[in-house]
C-alpha cells in the first residue's frame, strides 16, 4: 500500500521521509477523522465488537455511539442496549437491530424500547430467541410469558417485531408518519388498542406492506388504508370478521386465518387488486370479493385428491374458482396423503376452473403417481398457453417417504388419463421443477408430450437430490419421446446452484 501511495504522489521519497516511525508509539489512528472511523465501525457485526474498538485510540472511546446503525444479538443483559441507546446528544438511528433470548422478564425491554422510539429515524427490528413458547399454550401464566407495550415509533419507516408469542400492546394513540413497513410475527395481542385502528390511514398514512403471521388475539381485524399496496395474513388464529377497504391495494395474501364452523365475515374492496392468494374458508354468503375485475394473479385454496368424501377443503377451492371467468394466471395445489389407502378419489368435486392462460400446479406428493389428478386439472383448462408444474414433498423431512409408493396402492387411478385423448392445442411452454426421475413422472411427461402437440420449449430442473447419472438417464429418455421441434432444456443443483 505504502508504494502505491508513492507512486500516485509523484514524490515517493518525499512521502517516506515524512512518514511516521510505526516504533515511536505514536497514536495514528486518533488522527483518522470521525466520519472513516464511523464507516469503519459500521463493518463490525455488533455494536459490542464496535465499543471494543475503544482500546485501540484513545479517541476511539467514545466514536462508536456516534454510530447510527446498531445491532444486538443474543446480548447477555439489555442494560447494554440502554446504556448505548441513552448517551446523551446521539445522533438519529438509521437501523436498530435485536436479537433477544429472554423469555420471562422483558422490563429491560421496556425501559430502552421508548427511547429507541425517541431516536429511530429508519428500520426497527426485534426478534425474541427464546425456545419453549407454543401458539396453543393457552394455559399458561401470560405474566411469565411477558408483555411488551410497543410505544409509538414516529418516525420509523419499517418495523419487524417477531415475539415467540410474548404479548404485544399496540400503542392507543401517535402516528407512525413515515411507517411503510410493518412486519408482526409470533405475536400475542393484547390490550384495547386493535390492530385495524393503528395500520390504518388516519395513524399510518403511508403505510405501504403489511405483513401479520401466526398470531392470537385477533377475532377482527379492520383495515382503512388509502396508501397499503400489499396485505399478507397468515394464520391469525382465531379470526372471525375481516373488512378491508384499501383502494390501491395490488397483493392479499389470506392463509389459515379464519375459524372453521363459526360465523365469519369477510368484506374486500380492493379494485385495484392484481393479485390474490386465498388458501382459507370460502363461501360467497359470508364472503364478498367486490369489485376485482383487474385480477391477474389467484393462487386457489389446496386441494385434496384423496381422501374423506364430503371434505370442505375441496368445496372452499371450488366456490373461490367458481367467483372467477378469466384470470390470466392461477396457481393450484394438488395435496395426496402418504397413505392413501382405501381414501376416494376426490377430484370430481372440482367441476370448474377459470379461463386461464397461465397455469402453476403444485404437487404435494410422497412417491404417488400424480397422473390422474392433473390431467382432470388439464382437463379444465384446455386453452392454456404456459404450464409450470412444481414436485414437492408432501413431509420434507420425510427422504424415504418422498420416492416411494406403496404395492398395490390406488394413485394411478382412475386410469382415464393413460388413454383419452386431451387436445392442449394452445401450450407451448412448460417448465417442471423437482424432477426426481421417476417411473410415475415419466408416464405423465409421456402423456403430456402426446396432448400438447405445438410444444415448443420445454425446461426441467431436478430436484437436488437427483444424482448426475440419474438426470443424465433420464434425459435421454425424455428427448427419446418428445417431437424433434421441442426444445428441451434440462438443470440440475451442483451445491446450492442450478447449472
Amino acid at each position: 500500500m505504502d508504494q502505491s501511495l508513492s507512486r500516485g504522489d509523484g514524490h515517493g521519497g518525499e512521502v517516506a521521509a515524512k512518514r511516521p516511525n510505526l516504533s515511536s508509539g505514536e497514536d495514528r489512528l486518533s488522527a483518522l477523522h470521525d466520519d472513516i472511523i464511523v464507516l469503519i465501525l459500521l463493518r463490525l457485526d455488533t455494536i459490542s465488537e464496535a465499543a471494543r474498538t475503544s482500546v485501540l485510540s484513545s479517541r476511539w472511546r467514545w466514536i462508536w455511539t456516534l454510530l447510527q446503525e446498531l445491532t444486538f444479538t443474543s446480548a447477555p443483559d439489555d442494560r447494554h442496549i440502554l446504556e448505548v441507546l441513552a448517551v446523551p446528544e446521539a445522533p438519529a438511528l438509521h437501523r436498530l437491530h435485536v436479537v433477544s433470548n429472554d423469555r420471562a422478564h422483558l422490563d429491560s425491554v421496556a425501559a430502552w424500547l421508548p427511547i429507541a422510539a425517541r431516536r429511530l429515524s429508519g428500520a426497527f427490528m426485534y426478534y425474541n430467541s427464546a425456545e419453549g413458547e407454543r401458539e396453543d399454550d393457552e394455559e399458561e401464566d401470560e405474566g411469565k410469558k411477558g408483555t411488551i407495550a410497543l410505544p409509538c415509533f414516529g418516525n420509523a419507516t419499517k418495523i419487524v417485531l417477531s415475539l415467540r408469542f410474548f404479548s404485544l400492546v399496540l400503542p392507543p394513540s401517535g402516528a407512525f408518519t413515515r411507517l411503510t413497513v410493518l412486519i408482526l410475527e409470533r405475536i400475542r395481542f393484547q390490550g384495547t388498542c386493535e390492530v385495524g385502528d393503528m395500520v390504518s390511514s388516519p395513524r399510518c398514512p403511508c403505510l405501504k406492506m403489511l405483513r401479520i403471521r401466526d398470531a392470537c388475539g385477533v377475532a377482527r381485524l379492520t383495515l382503512h388504508s388509502e396508501s397499503l399496496l400489499q396485505i399478507d395474513l397468515r394464520c391469525l388464529n382465531g379470526l372471525q370478521r375481516l373488512d378491508i377497504d384499501a383502494p390501491v391495494l395490488n397483493e392479499l395474501a389470506l392463509v389459515k386465518c379464519f375459524v372453521r364452523n363459526q360465523s365469519l365475515v369477510a368484506n374486500i374492496s380492493a379494485p385495484q387488486l392484481l393479485h390474490l392468494i386465498w388458501r382459507d374458508v370460502y363461501h360467497p354468503s359470508y364472503v364478498q370479493l367486490g369489485n376485482l375485475g383487474k385480477l391477474q394473479w389467484l393462487g386457489a385454496k389446496h386441494i385434496l385428491v384423496y381422501g374423506q368424501r364430503y371434505n370442505i377443503f375441496n368445496f372452499n377451492a371450488l366456490r373461490l374458482l367458481q367467483h372467477f371467468q378469466v384470470i390470466p394466471t392461477v396457481s393450484i395445489v394438488l395435496c395426496y396423503p402418504q397413505v392413501i389407502g382405501n381414501f376416494p378419489y376426490l377430484m370430481e368435486d372440482i367441476t370448474y376452473v377459470p379461463h386461464v392462460m397461465f397455469l402453476t400446479m403444485y404437487v404435494m406428493n410422497q412417491g404417488h403417481s400424480f397422473g390422474a389428478g392433473s390431467f382432470h386439472v388439464l382437463r379444465l383448462c384446455t386453452g392454456v398457453r404456459r404450464l409450470s408444474l412444481v414436485l414437492r414433498p408432501a413431509n420434507p423431512n420425510n427422504l424415504e417417504a418422498q420416492s416411494t409408493c406403496p404395492s398395490g396402492c390406488i394413485c394411478d387411478q382412475p386410469t382415464n388419463w393413460k388413454t383419452e385423448n386431451l387436445s392442449l392445442n394452445f401450450l407451448r411452454d412448460v417448465e417442471i421443477t423437482g424432477l426426481r426421475g421417476s417411473e410415475h413422472e415419466a408416464a405423465f411427461l409421456k402423456q403430456l408430450f402426446n396432448w400438447a402437440v405445438i410444444l415448443e420449449k420445454v425446461k426441467i430442473t431436478f430436484d437436488r437430490c437427483v444424482m448426475k447419472s440419474k438426470a443424465k438417464e433420464f434425459c435421454h429418455r425424455l428427448s427419446d419421446i418428445s417431437r424433434p421441434e421441442t426444445l428441451m432444456e434440462f438443470y440440475m443443483y451442483r451445491d446450492s446452484d442450478r447449472q
